[in-house]
């Protein structure tokens, strides 16, 4: 096999890329001059080094603990539950969150052998039972599949009783979108999740 295929082999192993994208990713490659490809190596490796998960919550990190968990300005009372790290940043992002984080990574689901051994779910409920912080709140916020529903349920039998409220991302219409153009679901999740004005 040459190195172009094996490289395109690699890439296509990706989420969202294909093999054609591959095939572009690696033409485009050699187009450019050595020294980006050289970078690029460099960085594939440094974070293969250098990256690794929180002790604490399983967000990505360089050190031990990541940022949000050695933050002492953050509200420990309070996790939000996402299924996979770069999920933090887009919560993150929005700067209306200033609690902890637990990454599962990855999401309940029998039909490909995903039970709940398979999550990071030991070291959540250890936080609940045996933090130096008493956890009043637990925000499930699990993605809107099958699996991510699930793992919502699961996460609310197992959690619940231990004491802290549990809570669900509020679903329903998005910004600027049509009610013509939105799926019947939706429509029905956000009636159910209505609220006063």
């Amino acid at each position: 096999m040459s190195v172009i295929d094996q490289l395109t082999r690699e890439l296509s192993r990706f989420p969202g890329i294909g093999p054609k994208t591959a095939v572009r990713l690696v033409y485009h490659l050699m187009k450019r001059p050595k020294e980006e490809a050289h970078r690029l190596s460099q960085a594939v490796r440094d974070v293969a080094d250098r990256i690794r998960p929180c002790l604490v919550c399983g967000n990505f990190s360089e050190a031990e603990r990541c940022e949000v968990c050695s933050d002492p300005g953050r509200d420990r009372s309070t996790i939000c539950v996402v299924e996979e790290a770069y999920e933090v940043g887009a919560i993150e992002r929005t700067g209306q969150y200033r609690g902890q984080y637990h990454v599962l990574g990855g999401h309940l689901s029998p039909l490909d052998g995903i039970g709940p051994e398979n999550l990071n779910l030991d070291t959540l409920l250890d936080r609940v039972t045996e933090g130096d912080t008493e956890v009043s709140e637990i925000i499930v916020a699990t993605n809107a599949s099958v699996e991510g529903e699930a793992t919502a349920v699961y996460l609310e039998n197992v959690v619940r009783p231990l004491g802290p409220r549990v809570t669900r991302l509020a679903r329903g219409i998005p910004v600027g979108s049509d009610l013509e153009y939105v799926d019947g679901t939706t429509i029905a999740e956000a009636l159910s999740g209505r609220r006063e004005m």
